[in-house]
């Protein structure tokens, strides 16, 4: 909604790359819910082709997809309007780049990998020290 008000107010200007970044962001508002909230577009017929196939790609695809939609406005104009109007679209790309990433790992593991990793240094540190010794 952010996105679609901040380019309605976009467009309300006499410089054509404003107008050109306000209409931009409206299309990228309406790409928007036909691919998250498909329910909000249930009277456009293919709505739920979109939706379908948009939650087949793959979490990094649309994490690249919404955040290269959120940047090409900004790079067009850049104004505070296109900066806050893209934010949430932004942040929907971060928020599924970091899924892409995938969940933290725990303590416990991480703590045992150091230990044995330290374990290996000392090793290696002691073998080195015997062989100047002799």
């Amino acid at each position: 909604m952010s996105c679609a008000f901040a380019g309605l107010w976009n467009c309300v200007t006499i410089n054509p790359l404003n107008i050109a970044a306000g209409v931009w962001m409206m299309l990228n508002a309406f790409i928007l819910f036909l691919c998250e909230a498909p329910f909000c577009c249930q009277f456009i017929e293919f709505a739920n082709a979109v939706s379908a196939r948009a939650d087949r790609l793959r979490a990094w695809q649309k994490a690249a997809f919404y955040c290269g939609m959120a940047v090409f406005p900004v790079m067009l104009s850049l104004t505070l309007t296109t900066l806050f109007g893209n934010a949430i679209a932004f942040a929907t790309g971060v928020l599924y780049g970091l899924s892409a990433l995938g969940k933290k790992g725990d303590a416990i593991s991480y703590a045992r990998i150091h230990q044995q990793q330290k374990q290996m240094d000392e090793e290696k540190l002691t073998g080195s020290l015997e062989g100047q010794a002799l």
